[in-house]
């Protein structure tokens, strides 16, 4: 089975690259071609022709199909619902602000954290997300800015408050993050990304020594610990009062 493009991080690419002993200069070319043109055809220009056929053999170039969109009418929101290749479908929404997008996005199907309010968790956890289905949103929706709103294709804020706890997730999550930050891939700013969580305890510590440039925001719904247990359950493992060191 071939492994997703989408799956490596800029440092990942460079590793296959030399393992196999191509051409360095490919994992630059590739990550231009990508995700700051985000073209969907294989790259051919400038990469060299036994790369060329490496990665049409090794890698898999798809991304998670759009199955339907819903336009709001009054303040132009996209929602979208993706089709995964398992046929799980995910959620994710571009969100218009002073002619920019910020984009929210999915990191499971289903969630664990089974919170009282939330129809996402009350389905269970179905499994996590790739990193290239999580990518994959974003490219996605640009694209189909681009083809529907041309001229408007500028997502400049991405916030993980989709469905699933983001960082039970976590290392998808943070490649994920990191593609997005690379100067190579997309180039978003390392303030522009918010993760939100439930609380989730062991994801907060990795956070704050693995991607503690990213923004987070911690879902509280309450400050009384009684109240808060009845809304977001995993708060009896891991109370407020515990935090990461």
């Amino acid at each position: 089975m071939k492994q997703s493009f989408y799956d490596l991080n800029y440092s990942d690419l460079e590793t296959v690259i030399n393992q196999n002993n191509l051409n360095h200069s490919a994992a630059a070319v590739l990550f231009n071609w990508h995700y700051k043109k985000k073209e969907s055809a294989q790259c051919v220009d400038k990469i060299a022709k036994c790369s060329v056929a490496f990665f049409e053999n090794n890698f898999d170039f798809s991304l998670p199909e759009i199955d339907t969109v819903h336009e709001s009418k009054n303040d132009r929101t996209v929602k979208f619902l993706f089709k995964l290749k398992d046929d799980h479908k995910i959620e994710t929404v571009l969100i218009p602000f002073h002619n920019k997008y910020s984009i929210c996005l999915s990191s499971q199907v289903g969630c664990a954290m089974n919170c009282s309010f939330c129809f996402t968790g009350k389905q269970g956890l179905k499994r996590n997300l790739t990193t290239s289905e999580i990518v994959g949103q974003f490219i996605q929706a640009w694209r189909w800015l681009a083809t529907n709103r041309p001229g408007e294709e500028r997502i400049l804020n991405i916030v993980f408050m989709g469905q699933g706890e983001p960082l039970h997730n976590f290392d998808a999550v943070k490649k994920a993050c990191e593609i997005f930050l690379s100067k190579h891939g997309t180039s978003i700013g390392v303030q522009k990304i918010t993760i939100s969580t439930a609380g989730y305890i062991p994801g907060l510590k990795r956070w704050s020594q693995e991607i503690p440039g990213v923004n987070l925001a911690l879902s509280l719904h309450s400050p009384f610990e009684e109240k808060r247990n009845e809304l977001i359950p995993i708060n009896k493992k891991y109370p407020l009062g515990v935090c990461p060191t």
